[in-house]
């Protein structure tokens, strides 16, 4: 089986407050042109998507140079759907979490859905940060439009993981059973932009033939 864990994008996807919202606009149109073609206009952190160091860093590392390897591999949910307010430490520290993984937290925010943007979603904590990328994860997921708490005042949290792994955000895992699955994430190859917008799956292992 084959889940899309990819949000929709349209005019009427939620965006992080201020962020830019999404345009689409036909620019050619048949039958008076040969073609249709539409222009596209949207934020770099747009649906589910991938952040770069350049997204916290004037001089940090664009979308670009993420190394290929972190967007597809053997990937874990886990479901901490329990977590009221942040994941803890409390609540990770007991997870089979191995070095070099995909892991994807499954929370409350994919249950509560992406229809409209709310301000008490599920974060990641500091704490709980600093534990995973101790554990040397090469990449981890999230399912809403940032990793850290709603205008927390700084970017402790988005240093932690993106420093040490990539970090997928946005992702839609209301339909994903926790278990083990075949991940891939392709974010756009966009040239020293601080985040680009992806599509991502998962591959149930029967699925997997490699």
């Amino acid at each position: 089986m084959i889940y899309d864990i990819s949000l929709e994008i349209s005019e009427n996807t939620i965006v992080y407050p201020n962020n830019p919202g999404v345009k689409i606009k036909a620019v050619k149109e048949m039958p008076s042109s040969t073609s249709n073609v539409s222009e596209i206009a949207l934020g770099s952190h747009t649906g589910t998507h991938v952040d770069a160091e350049k997204h916290i860093a004037n001089n940090g590392r664009g979308a670009d140079t993420l190394p290929l390897a972190s967007f597809y591999g053997k990937a874990k949910v886990f479901d901490l759907t329990k977590c009221k307010y942040s994941i803890g430490l409390k609540d990770v520290k007991n997870l089979e979490i191995g070095k070099g993984g995909i892991i994807l937290f499954k929370t409350s925010n994919s249950v509560k859905g992406f229809k409209e943007f709310f301000e008490d979603f599920v974060y990641l904590s500091e704490e709980a940060a600093d534990y995973i990328a101790a554990k040397g994860v090469k990449t981890l997921g999230v399912d809403y439009l940032t990793v850290q708490k709603f205008h927390a005042g700084n970017q402790i949290v988005h240093n932690k993981i993106i420093r040490n792994m990539t970090l997928f955000e946005g992702l839609d895992l209301s339909k994903v059973p926790e278990g083990e699955y075949f991940f891939i994430g392709l974010p756009l190859k966009i040239k020293g932009c601080d985040g680009s917008p992806a599509r991502a799956i998962l591959l149930t292992m029967d699925e997997i033939h490699i």
